[in-house]
């Protein structure tokens, strides 16, 4: 069509154009020619666009080296290779499975800390999201030789410092090996199910404070420290599992819900030369939650970092196990709303840390004295630390990621500990990621943009010089420009006092004269960013599938996202729901003045925490939202967990008008437009009561709508076709809803 158009108004563009700006056109029309293939369901689905992901690489001791773990598909064999960070040339081979007849298949590997044994998973059993369990084996590197770690399937088994033993987890209790005698030491032995854990998280610790194994050895090896979990008080959540037998089963675990029991947690130091567990004494702190324990420098002391139950207050504690597990505060940080917990807490070698907090309005880095004072602020700006990497000692470099150039952004920099001197260490605009050599003298960059997939690059960490370039994806990106693919537009507007980030997608053969439904994408919850300029991912595809026939698709990041500093982020504060879904609507509303905006065929769309938005975006303002899809959408906040939902809401009963004028179920009255409602009938996260809850609200309110329960599937509905019914019964819908617009895609 571009072509016959174009040819008939040929003099006519001739004498408006100059030469130079008629050969971009044409440029720009042969461009468009080539891009014929339409994106079907069964490309997004089979892996046609699926990039070249680098293997992942552990750095050796000596800073040098990395090692990774191959596996050949065809011989079924697999290997544990040493590259040379600068050449990329293979060194040697660690471990090649055809040499060890007790195991078929390697699933992941871990080198104790002098690199002397490996530790080999296999068997592995999925848990919730984090956790798993496994059939596990030593290899003694100098040796040669094989052992098995148990018979049992076991959790989270970790070296001490001189790789003679491994602790692990069993049955809720701790053991220790000792590699040498091969003697198999019983730890705790009150663990049990549903009632006592000993040094592996409860469910909600792992799934909101990012937590497995609560255990950890000290410098030298001789004392493990462990949280006990008592669930005794938490209630029961159960779930059935109906399988492919006559009967159905029923996985029944311990869910805190917002503003009930949680486990009541303990501190406790085992003491390998006695034999002895101690309990340390927490009384006078802030104790509701123990998220962090880590052994400092210093053999006997144990920094421990502790919560209230709202969260806002957070105090970090050293336990000296030398006199009697005394404490000492060592740190206090609060916050209005709440303090978040990561793992960027690093001693140096004199027990001097580095520490991050949104204090300052932005999230920066800090460094404290052994005793916690001097405070000294290392990096400043409206700009946010989004990732500490370490610090060198020999250079007094410290390394980080940030929102230095633009929040959609990310890139990698040094600053000098002294002179708080700043170097940024990556070039190309876009999201780059930093893995570094143990030595700090290399890293391995992971740069993508919205047009550019995922391209690795090794680095010198003293100025980020580029060494070489270790694996590009520029097959697909050739595959890809046979396909038509509509570049993301980055802008920004403005919406409620707040410029907020967008990115817009076009038909290729937009006209603006025409009209077009509007599609809108989010997710809106606390801290998260959708709108960033990095690689294109499966629901990106999915959009462009839309786009190509017809649509405008649009994603808006609005108040309660993050990267944009603290008061942005945290105005959502005890009103999830609130702010977020105004924005949306205001959004919406904007849009669709436009004059290629069809006003009248507009629809939002969102996973979990979006599916909680879009639910609400439709209920609330049916007279600017024609349709919306909530997948796995949280339906009222009282069914959520307590961790994640007190952070931001406090409990119910404190809170109970934040929590019920924010629940579309309180709005399930108000529906008009064309609603889909999708869950997953075993998803432990979000339960499935959320949805059965709000699709009774609105049967009691004789509202029509379409649904659809997904059997024995969690939080991600997958597995065997179900991605693949999902989006085609997605994509129906929005054609039915929205119109039809020559929605094309394989069955």
């Amino acid at each position: 069509m571009c072509k016959l158009e174009l040819s008939k108004n040929n003099k006519k563009l001739t004498r408006l154009f100059s030469k130079g700006i008629w050969l971009s056109i044409l440029i720009t029309i042969s461009t468009l020619s080539a891009q014929e293939k339409s994106i079907s369901l069964d490309d997004i689905n089979g892996g046609t666009f699926r990039p070249e992901y680098l293997s992942a690489l552990r750095s050796m001791n000596n800073g040098k080296e990395y090692s990774i773990y191959n596996y050949d598909r065809k011989s079924k064999t697999s290997t544990i290779d040493v590259y040379d960070y600068k050449t990329g040339e293979k060194v040697k081979t660690l471990l090649n499975s055809t040499d060890i007849e007790e195991i078929d298949y390697i699933i992941s590997y871990q080198f104790s800390d002098d690199e002397t044994k490996l530790l080999l998973a296999t068997k592995l059993k999925q848990i919730y999201r984090r956790s798993s369990v496994g059939i596990y084996y030593v290899y003694d590197l100098k040796l040669k030789k094989l052992t098995l770690v148990s018979d049992n399937q076991i959790q989270e088994p970790t070296f001490n410092g001189d790789s003679s033993k491994l602790a692990y987890g069993f049955n809720n209790n701790l053991y220790v090996k000792d590699l040498i005698s091969g003697e198999t030491k019983q730890l705790t032995s009150d663990g049990q199910i549903n009632r006592i854990i000993n040094g592996i998280a409860d469910w909600v610790y792992e799934e909101e404070f990012s937590v497995v194994r609560a255990f950890d050895w000290n410098i030298n090896g001789d004392k493990i420290a462990f949280i006990r979990f008592d669930e005794t008080e938490v209630p029961e959540f159960s779930m059935d599992i109906m399988g492919n037998e006559l009967y159905p089963t029923q996985q029944v675990f311990k869910y805190p819900k917002a503003g009930e029991k949680n486990a009541e947690v303990s501190l406790h130091i085992y003491d390998l030369g006695t034999n002895q567990t101690t309990k340390v004494d927490l009384l006078g702190y802030n104790n509701y939650y123990i998220p962090r324990i880590k052994w400092t420098k210093d053999n006997s002391l144990l920094s421990v970092q502790l919560l209230n139950r709202h969260q806002n207050e957070l105090d970090l504690i050293l336990v000296d196990v030398s006199n009697n597990n005394s404490t000492s505060l060592l740190h206090q940080e609060k916050d209005v709303a709440y303090v978040a917990i990561n793992d960027d807490l690093t001693f140096l070698d004199n027990n001097n840390f580095i520490w991050t907090s949104e204090k300052s309005g932005w999230n920066h880095i800090y460094l404290y004295d052994e005793n916690g004072k001097n405070e000294q602020q290392i990096t400043f700006g409206l700009w946010e630390v989004t990732s500490y990497y370490g610090y060198d000692k020999n250079t007094g470099l410290l390394f980080y990621n940030s929102t230095q150039n633009g929040s959609i952004n990310r890139d990698v920099y040094s600053v000098s500990l002294k002179e708080k001197k700043i170097k940024r260490l990556t070039r190309k605009t876009g999201s780059n990621n930093a893995s570094f050599s143990k030595d700090f003298s290399y890293f391995i960059n992971t740069y993508s943009s919205s047009t550019i997939p995922y391209t690795y690059t090794l680095n010198e960490s003293k100025n980020g010089k580029v060494i070489r370039e270790i694996m590009n994806n520029d097959d697909l990106v050739n595959k890809l420009k046979e396909y038509k693919i509509s570049p993301k537009e980055y802008s920004t507007l403005s919406i409620n006092g707040n410029q907020l980030n967008m990115y817009t997608l076009k038909p290729l053969d937009f006209d603006e004269t025409k009209e077009y439904p509007l599609f809108m994408y989010q997710y809106s919850g606390p801290g998260s960013q959708s709108v960033s300029n990095q690689w294109i991912g499966g629901n990106d595809y999915w959009h462009q599938m839309l786009v190509q026939d017809g649509m405008i698709v649009v994603c808006v990041d609005g108040r309660g996202t993050g990267f944009k500093g603290r008061d942005f982020k945290k105005i959502t504060q005890l009103e999830l729901g609130k702010y977020e879904v105004e924005d949306q609507i205001a959004v919406a509303k904007k849009l669709g003045e436009l004059p290629y905006i069809d006003s009248g065929r507009i629809g939002i769309w969102g996973w979990s925490y979006g599916g909680f938005m879009s639910s609400n975006c439709l209920f609330q303002a049916s007279d600017i939202f024609s349709m919306a899809i909530a997948v796995a959408p949280v339906s009222s906040w009282r069914f959520y967990d307590t961790i994640y939902t007190e952070r931001y809401m406090h409990t119910p009963q404190e809170n109970p008008s934040g929590y019920d004028n924010n629940s579309p179920i309180t709005y399930a009255d108000k529906l008009q437009g064309d609603f889909l409602l999708i869950h997953g009938a075993a998803d432990d996260n979000v339960h499935l009561q959320n949805t059965l809850r709000l699709s009774e609200a609105l049967i009691q309110e004789d509202k029509d709508f379409e649904w659809a329960i997904y059997p024995d599937k969690n939080h991600s509905i997958y597995g065997g076709r179900t991605r693949s019914h999902l989006y085609k019964k997605m994509t129906n819908f929005i054609k039915e809803s929205l119109g039809d617009f020559n929605t094309n895609y394989k069955n």
